[in-house]
């Protein structure tokens, strides 16, 4: 799927469009939606400096993130990558980087100044071809790279098939008897194309719904 301005998902109306969509592909969907589970756009800035906030946030709470990002912000000019190459390691440390980020956003620095990640075409290709040209960066996994072209680029089929939430709503909202895995959740759906990105904000709405049930922070 090519994109164009409007597939994009960067305003209401587009996720508008989506979800009607979606409708038509899965009316499970449709009734969680229905239900209460109503999606949040939420996008952030793109290029390189939007995926340096992906790869900060992988596997640390929503606040220390927050914490180390302000750190970076204040302490670079520019988040560039040509920025990432020149500082030391410990000006990167200073921040509360840890040494395995360090070397992943210098590897996606390398990449960009080669050539090798073409972060400014990435929109224009398929989420596949997309997410493949990501994950070839060391230190980049599946689910950084989705949540980075779901969020950053707004593309419509990012599919996060690994995160624990998603995967959780899922179990919930389809009756599994367990919480399907990553290879498990990308089957599920195929169905979706080529919305699965919103069927994945669908699922983290049902999937706060479910810990608002429960009295726990989502």
């Amino acid at each position: 799927m090519d994109l164009n301005p409007a597939t994009i998902l960067d305003s209401d109306a587009a996720l508008k469009a989506g979800l009607d969509a979606l409708a038509r592909l899965d009316p499970r969907l449709a009734r969680l939606v229905a239900e209460g589970a109503h999606p949040v756009l939420r996008k952030r800035e793109p290029g390189f400096e939007g995926l340096a906030s992906v790869v900060i946030g992988q596997q640390v709470s929503t606040a220390s993130a927050a914490a180390i990002w302000g750190r970076m912000k204040a302490r670079f000019d520019e988040i560039a990558p040509r920025t990432l190459l020149d500082a030391s390691d410990g000006d990167l440390k200073a921040v509360g980087l840890s040494a395995a980020k360090i070397r992943t956003l210098r590897a996606a620095a390398r990449a960009v100044i080669e050539g090798a990640l073409p972060l400014e075409r990435l929109e224009a290709l398929p989420a596949d071809e997309a997410h493949d040209a990501l994950v070839a960066v060391k230190g980049i996994g599946p689910w950084t790279a989705d949540i980075y072209l779901l969020f950053c680029l707004g593309h419509p089929d990012a599919f996060p098939a690994g995160d624990l939430a998603v995967q959780e709503a899922a179990r919930a909202a389809f009756r599994l008897d367990m919480r399907p895995d990553a290879k498990a959740l990308t089957a599920l759906a195929e169905r979706w194309r080529p919305w699965r990105g919103v069927a994945a904000k669908v699922l983290w709405a049902h999937y706060r719904l479910i810990k608002a049930r429960e009295g726990a922070p989502a």
